[in-house]
């Protein structure tokens, strides 16, 4: 007689097994730059001597008063940063001190003792140098859980299956932010969606061989015949493609451990095959990136293993499995060879699958990924259909493409005469005679005003509110994802201008109030520059359509002047001023870039690295396609840490 748990204990055994041969336990399973060392030695020196000539004497005169052993104002103290500047925990603390004091927010205008311009500077420029400080790492390889997108596709190009088979998975949830965990619904989901690709592909249990079935299992052998070799054979050829390595013998033991229990309790040859599949694909190896193997534990840091690469590659890229050219050179052993990597990379980015970097990347360094859910008043915005909010984020996608594919400058991105265009999309550009049908379509912007990010609807739209325009909000967007700085909080206790006396601001325009809010000397200083950049785009209303006059009737005053005497008077204006920053803009996209490669936060030495793919890309043109092979070929790409580094300074 059957056992009828068997399916269900000995595929959770053989989950755990393989997850155990990770090194895991259940919970876990379950829930102008240095170039050479020399260079950054003398870097790192140069550092530490500002840090003690300098910067030590600037937090004792200015900061530890409020900021100290006794008193923590704010709940921030430096009683430790100070002892160990070089501490990476220490760093976030730092930056947003540099930003403060930058922006003459910190030491506050009460108090007597003032850092000179000239001081601040130091400091601001210190901070910006502390990556020296770090020693050569490329940090800990994040052995992160396929995303739900990823996991549909590789479904998909495995066994053909449509990819919305994992629609009812539950969506990611991203915070610092990246999966590393299955917990007990996403493991149940996944039970189910591995049942439903089963029956889709060999069909139900008992029920005639399929081709795909011939394809996967082959012919059943003979009684006679030896069933657990050829069991073996299928079982490393099924894990060397689900898992993107080769199978390690310990994994194929439990692997046909599930076979061997099966055909022991009665299953059938090609039953226990099926069983075989479903613990593969429920198997950790499976949902997540795995190395290919135990590392040295002697060293501190090695190189990834070329699956590894390989499979770190073509996720970051296509988000899906290697495909076969990319595998084979896995199997060779020369995919980590610096020129081989950069050709592939390069291949993979003129296939079609590279749009899958715009939904992983793009979609949310411009924001537009939570565009779909975003809230506008139906009764001033009623044009705000799915439709539109599609389309929005389609030119976003056919614009970083065309950018991406035709290996275009960075600086496209900031200002450029063409966009993608349908007939729901084309009236926000004023070109609804002139755009039909519901297909997008490649448009030449003859209105220099339009063009670029900054003047994209979607953008425009995800930096408004429900009813208005918001100049700050706009403001913030471009300094932080556009030119990388760094924007304070806003104090506390500050109101909004919804809180403005309603008598003393009826007659006034948005951008009147939005002054008569910063006459506030607490909010000043960052308001002298997020207002006039959110000032010049106030041309487009909150989503994105052109305007002379804003919601009061007032006429609209899109002339403003930035730090240096940069004066504009349009949105056209502003664009060439931000495009000019095309070093900034570069080495914030890089930084951006890089972290979501490598699935984790930047820190230390990955701050050098950014500098040198900035450079990199500056050197060709800020072409893009350049930026994503530096990235892919960099050391933190390539190489990960295994043990702490001695005299390390990470925090415990």
């Amino acid at each position: 007689m059957k056992n009828p748990t068997l399916r269900r204990t000995d595929l959770l055994r053989a989950v755990l097994l393989l997850a155990s041969g990770l090194g895991w336990s259940a919970a876990a399973a379950l829930g102008s730059e240095p170039d050479t060392d020399a260079d950054l030695t003398a870097a790192r020196s140069a550092a530490m001597k500002t840090y003690q000539d300098k910067i030590s004497p600037f937090i004792t005169t200015y900061c530890l008063r409020c900021h100290g052993e006794k008193k923590k104002k704010g709940g921030v103290t430096f009683e430790y940063a100070v002892k160990n500047p070089a501490n990476v925990s220490f760093r976030p603390l730092w930056k947003k001190a540099s930003a403060n004091i930058k922006a003459h927010d910190m030491p506050p205008d009460k108090e007597d003792k003032q850092p000179t311009d000239e001081e601040r500077q130091v400091l601001v420029d210190w901070v910006g140098g502390m990556k020296y400080l770090s020693p050569k790492d490329p940090g800990e390889f994040v052995i992160r859980r396929l995303s739900k997108i990823e996991y549909a596709n590789t479904l998909h190009d495995l066994f053909g299956v449509s990819p919305e088979i994992a629609a009812e998975l539950p969506e990611e949830v991203f915070g610092a932010g990246y999966t590393n965990s299955v917990s007990p619904l996403l493991m149940e989901k996944s039970l189910a969606v591995a049942n439903e690709v089963l029956r889709r592909v060999l069909g139900p249990p008992g029920a005639p061989p399929t081709a795909a079935q011939q394809r996967l299992f082959g012919p059943t052998p003979g009684k006679d015949e030896d069933r657990p070799a050829a069991a073996r054979e299928i079982a490393r050829r099924l894990a060397r493609q689900a898992f993107r390595r080769p199978a390690s013998p310990t994994e194929l033991e439990v692997l046909l451990r599930v076979f061997t229990l099966a055909t022991e309790s009665g299953r059938s040859y090609p039953e226990a095959l099926r069983l075989l599949l479903k613990a593969v694909l429920v198997s950790p190896q499976f949902l997540f990136i795995t190395p290919d193997g135990d590392a040295d534990p002697a060293r501190e840091i090695v190189p990834l293993g070329d699956h590894q690469l390989a499979s770190r590659l073509s996720y970051l890229l296509w988000a899906t499995t290697p495909d076969p050219e990319l595998s084979a050179l896995a199997d060779a052993g020369t995919l980590h060879e610096p020129a081989v990597l950069a050709a592939q990379a390069r291949r993979l980015l003129s296939d079609p699958r590279s749009r899958a970097l715009f939904d992983g990347f793009g979609a949310q360094w411009l924001g537009l990924d939570k565009l779909a859910g975003k809230t506008f008043d139906p009764a001033k915005f009623p044009e705000m259909t799915p439709a539109l909010r599609a389309a929005m984020v389609e030119e976003a996608r056919l614009l970083f493409d065309s950018i991406l594919r035709e290996n275009r400058s960075l600086k496209t991105f900031i200002d450029c005469d063409y966009s993608f265009l349908n007939e729901t999309l084309a009236p926000i550009y004023g070109l609804g005679d002139r755009v039909r049908g519901p297909a997008m379509r490649k448009v030449p912007l003859a209105n220099d005003n339009r063009g670029g990010i900054l003047s994209m609807p979607g953008v425009l739209a995800m930096t408004s509110f429900p009813n208005r325009t918001s100049p700050v909000n706009r403001g913030v967007w471009v300094l932080e994802q556009v030119l990388g700085e760094v924007v304070p909080p806003p104090p506390a206790n500050v109101p909004s201008l919804e809180k403005q006396d309603p008598k003393k601001v009826a007659s006034l325009t948005l951008r009147q109030r939005t002054e008569l809010h910063r006459s506030n000397p607490t909010c000043a200083s960052c308001h002298k520059v997020l207002d006039p950049i959110g000032f010049g785009l106030e041309n487009f209303d909150a989503i994105g359509r052109w305007r002379d006059q804003d919601d009061t009737g007032g006429p609209v005053d899109a002339t403003g002047e930035l730090p240096g005497g940069l004066r504009f008077s349009t949105p056209k204006e502003l664009k060439r001023i931000i495009a000019a920053r095309s070093d900034d803009f570069c080495r914030n996209l890089a930084s951006r870039f890089l972290a979501y490669a490598l699935c984790r936060q930047l820190e230390g030495y990955d701050e050098i690295v950014v500098d040198q793919l900035a450079a990199a890309t500056a050197k060709d043109d800020y072409r893009l396609q350049t930026l994503v092979v530096a990235v892919v070929t960099s050391y933190p790409f390539t190489h990960h840490r295994i043990n702490e580094p001695k005299g390390s300074s990470h925090a415990k």
